[in-house]
């Protein structure tokens, strides 16, 4: 792999060197595709599918990292860290989504088409600078997380709603649905298990009322909760649920599952939608059905 990347490496770089009048920014994006694509053009791809994700980086960053230090290239020492990262992103995870899902204190991000990428940081929406090359490149990461997660997303089927690994909540529309290219959500979950002493805490829930609450769930009350998107549902609903005695078995039926439960009775049961061939779907009826008769 690495005698063909350095040879294509070296050849792309000396064509960017040439090339006048572009902007630090620019040109830093112009080596990173190059880069980019020398990388994929070199990988053997049986080699990839059957290599551990974590030697795999470690490789490719070892390769990436002697190629940009080897180069007479026109970036800091920052920016060539930041290459190296970002090429690895690209090629192994979720691109410019990567870091945005390492910062802790993102709770959604929000793509709307490649170039519009919004965030909410503590309650907050705000616009960040991470921006896909283009739709194509966009429509790349979509469908790498949709594949790994064995769904499919395309003009016949172009809405998808999954879980990543880390738990978080992904859909995405593409055209012709999605006027003004692929739109992408993910809802992210915090690592920490909020309690019912933290909503009172914040506020959230005066004390009263969370007794009355508690005296409901212990009493096998049927409940709804119900809200608008972002509003807390999933939040209370665990919280709630840590109200239910060690002693009960709990089911839970969701189409993607966000449910965070601390008891050791749990069963965790999540819908299936079709494959490919429109087989296979599995609903929260059937599963409730099902449940019935355990």
């Amino acid at each position: 792999m690495s005698s063909r990347l350095i040879d294509r490496v070296r050849g792309a770089q000396a064509r960017f060197r040439q090339a006048p009048g572009s902007t630090n920014q620019e040109e830093y994006e112009r080596i990173k595709r190059a880069l980019h694509n020398e990388i994929i053009e070199s990988l053997d791809f049986e080699q990839v599918g059957s290599t551990p994700r974590d030697e795999l980086a470690e490789k490719l960053r070892e390769t990436l990292t002697i190629e940009v230090e080897g180069r007479a290239l026109p970036l800091n020492r920052m920016e060539r860290e930041r290459l190296v990262e970002e090429i690895l992103d690209d090629i192994l995870g979720l691109g410019p989504l990567e870091p945005l899902l390492k910062d802790p204190d993102v709770s959604d991000i929000l793509v709307n088409g490649f170039d519009q990428v919004w965030v909410e940081k503590r309650g907050l929406l705000q616009r960040v600078d991470a921006r896909f090359h283009d739709n194509r490149h966009l429509m790349q990461v979509i469908e790498r997380i949709v594949s790994a997660v064995g769904r499919r997303i395309d003009e016949t089927s172009p809405m998808v709603d999954a879980r990543l690994q880390d738990g978080s909540r992904f859909n995405a529309i593409i055209p012709p649905l999605s006027l003004d290219g692929p739109a992408v959500s993910i809802r992210r979950f915090g690592t920490r298990q909020i309690t019912h002493e933290d909503l009172i805490a914040f506020g959230s829930c005066p004390r009263p009322m969370m007794e009355v609450l508690r005296g409901v769930i212990r009493s096998k009350l049927n409940t709804i909760i119900s809200g608008g998107t972002g509003s807390g549902k999933t939040t209370l609903l665990n919280v709630l649920s840590g109200f239910i005695p060690d002693g009960e078995r709990i089911i839970t039926i969701e189409d993607s599952a966000e449910l965070q439960l601390q008891q050791n009775h749990v069963v965790r049961l999540e819908t299936r939608p079709p494959n490919v061939e429109g087989r296979g779907e599995v609903t929260q009826r059937e599963l409730a059905r099902a449940t019935k008769r355990w």
